[in-house]
């Protein structure tokens, strides 16, 4: 079974995003975007990871626990309903829409982890999710 951590990185909030996916905790896929948001960013690495595991077992480590409720939970209702909610439009829908079909024909089980508490996985996600957003990288290490 393939072990990831992904993670977001914007600054400003929004401005300028970065984000990793540190597949066998060695960096496997760096993205970013200009004008974004910390959770865009979220998304976009857990978009990468289910993308890099190809439809092979993993555990995909997360410090967002808003995109695992997202794909795991509010998605379903959402989708029957026409990808609409109560309450207004849901944001980030073009990641929405990405992630929910990769997720379900995969293989994968989304695990939430504190962020920031010494998880030697989510600091090293946290570090080169920085690290992409700094240099503005976009590739697969």
């Amino acid at each position: 079974m393939i072990t990831y951590y992904t993670d977001g990185s914007c600054e400003p909030n929004p401005g300028t995003g970065g984000f990793a996916v540190i597949k066998e905790m060695k960096p496997a896929v760096l993205g970013g975007e200009h004008e974004t948001t910390n959770i865009r960013m979220e998304g976009l690495a857990i978009i990468a990871a289910l993308k890099d595991a190809n439809g092979e077992a993993c555990e995909i480590y997360s410090d967002s626990e808003f995109w695992i409720k997202v794909i795991t939970v509010w998605s379903l209702p959402w989708e029957t309903n026409g990808w609409k909610k109560k309450g207004g439009p849901i944001k980030n829908l073009d990641i929405v829409r990405e992630v929910c079909p990769l997720y379900r024909a995969s293989k994968a089980t989304l695990i939430w982890v504190r962020g920031h508490n010494n998880d030697p996985g989510n600091e090293l996600a946290d570090h080169w999710a920085n690290e992409a957003r700094r240099q503005q990288l976009t590739k697969r290490v």
